[in-house]
């Protein structure tokens, strides 16, 4: 059985994500080490595809995490109320001056030029959403009163303590029970992992998460690490060994888990601002592969990955169909690497434009 999406009328929201949400402070086209100044955004992987719906695509958002109740934490209140997301389900956690006991996320982020990789530097340890646990939220109320039509969260909130994939998990049961459809992104982060059980730990949470997800989002990396699905037999030298090392798997990941849909982008890294770029999903039993663009020109590679995830999530929305999702992700994700910032400034004309093939060419 495919999709089953519950009717938008019914709903409160089209998509509420869960996950952490930190200050970005970006040095422009300089290096963290010696900026003077920082230009301030939001972002978050699990938020970034929130947002990124509401404002790309017009769907109703929503977003569960906490913060702080300092003035750093209202600053990123305030960034997410630009990008229309809904903030009624914050949780505020009252500051005790210092820090010591509770804090907000900061993310130093520098894009990287030509030969040079981006760079990411979080400071986000002892974080009031790194605190939730389960039985911190309402799942019940969420997702049976307000009503929910796709739930999205991943691996990046689950690692950021011993207690969020309690959330995690509960979040995702109660989405199930409520006729919800569920969409995770593997996010593999070994430096998240490390201090609270490493790949073993990794390994059995998101094991556990995969029984409740509908949308598995995720390259081989991620599900070797994250679930343990090895590709073997493949000629490293050829230059499809994404496509050919996805398929692979996926064949046998399907096997194991009840994904109605997997996906993920194909990246390769030629230097930090050029790249190709495409994507794959698959549904039924059929891999479909999105419009493949060669030599894309990056200005800001963060969040592509999380754009993919939401125009994904759109086509599935709007039509349930893995074989125009991908389009909708693959032409999300490249526009939004042509901006700064976390998040998306794309239009939707934008989007639906490069999917017929447009062109960059000045408009007037």
């Amino acid at each position: 059985m495919g999709l089953q999406y519950l009717p938008a009328e019914e709903c409160r929201y089209d998509i509420l994500s869960l996950g952490e949400i930190m200050l970005r402070l970006d040095p422009g086209p300089g290096r963290i080490h010696t900026a003077r100044s920082f230009t301030a955004w939001e972002g978050g992987g699990e938020y970034n595809v929130a947002r990124g719906l509401r404002r790309c695509f017009g769907l109703r958002a929503g977003v569960v995490t906490a913060f702080a109740d300092n003035p750093v934490g209202r600053l990123v209140e305030d960034f997410i109320l630009q990008g229309g997301v809904d903030t009624s389900l914050i949780k505020w956690v009252p500051y005790d001056g210092i820090g010591r006991s509770v804090r907000n996320g900061l993310n130093f982020t520098e894009r990287g030029f030509g030969i040079r990789g981006a760079v990411g530097c979080s400071d986000r340890g002892n974080t009031a959403v790194s605190q939730l646990k389960a039985g911190d939220i309402d799942w019940d109320m969420i997702f049976g009163k307000l009503k929910v039509r796709h739930f999205h969260t991943g691996g990046i909130f689950a690692a950021l303590s011993d207690t969020t994939p309690g959330v995690v998990i509960e979040a995702l049961k109660a989405a199930k029970k409520y006729g919800t459809v569920t969409s995770y992104d593997l996010n593999y982060r070994p430096s998240l992992w490390k201090s609270i059980g490493g790949l073993e730990r990794a390994r059995e949470v998101n094991r556990e998460m995969a029984k409740y997800v509908d949308v598995m989002i995720g390259n081989e990396e991620d599900f070797t690490a994250c679930l343990g699905f090895e590709v073997e037999g493949v000629d490293k030298s050829l230059s499809n060994i994404k496509v050919e090392s996805f398929k692979k798997m996926i064949g046998n990941v399907v096997k194991a888990y009840p994904f109605k849909v997997v996906a993920n982008t194909l990246r390769t890294v030629k230097t930090a601002t050029v790249n190709d770029w495409g994507a794959i999903a698959w549904q039924d039993g059929e891999f479909f592969e999105a419009t493949y663009r060669p030599g894309l020109e990056i200005f800001d590679r963060v969040g592509g990955g999380d754009s993919f995830a939401s125009g994904l999530i759109y086509g599935l929305l709007k039509t349930g169909k893995a074989s125009v999702a991908v389009e909708y992700g693959a032409a999300h994700g490249a526009l939004a690497m042509t901006t700064p910032g976390d998040t998306s400034m794309a239009r939707l004309s934008e989007v639906e434009k490069l999917i017929g093939g447009g062109s960059a060419r000045v408009e007037r």
